[in-house]
């Protein structure tokens, strides 16, 4: 029977593996990215869209933003310039305004084509 010293040593043991095989998969994964940002910052070099430099310094960094930790459960921060998704609260028997107002626009429109239709027709008759 193996004694309270072995089993301390052996789960030491397969903490470092752990920790070993994670670094390692970490690591591909860093390279894998890497290669993926190189490809794309040259294609945008190819393209005239960003000079060498830009391009490296876009490497760089997208490289250290990935080497950041993040905590999961924070959700990543958009652009100042993106506008808020517009959420409406119904009750149970309420319609949305929306299909109201939708309503009354296609309604005005039809009523546009038909005029249009209608002069098309005067000025084919002449």
């Amino acid at each position: 029977m193996p004694g309270f010293g072995d089993i301390v040593q052996k789960a030491f043991y397969l903490g470092v593996g752990l920790a070993s095989y994670a670094g390692e998969k970490a690591g591909g994964k860093l390279t894998e990215l890497r290669s993926q940002v190189q490809k794309l910052a040259d294609e945008m070099v190819a393209k005239g869209e960003m000079t060498t430099d830009e391009a490296r310094r876009f490497v760089e960094d997208m490289m250290k933003q990935a080497q950041q930790p993040q905590a999961p459960d924070e959700a990543p921060e958009k652009s100042p310039t993106s506008e808020p998704r517009r959420i409406e609260i119904l009750e149970e028997d309420e319609e949305p305004t929306v299909r109201e107002e939708s309503t009354e626009n296609v309604d005005q429109l039809r009523r546009q084509v038909l005029d249009l239709q209608e002069e098309l027709k005067k000025l084919q008759k002449d």
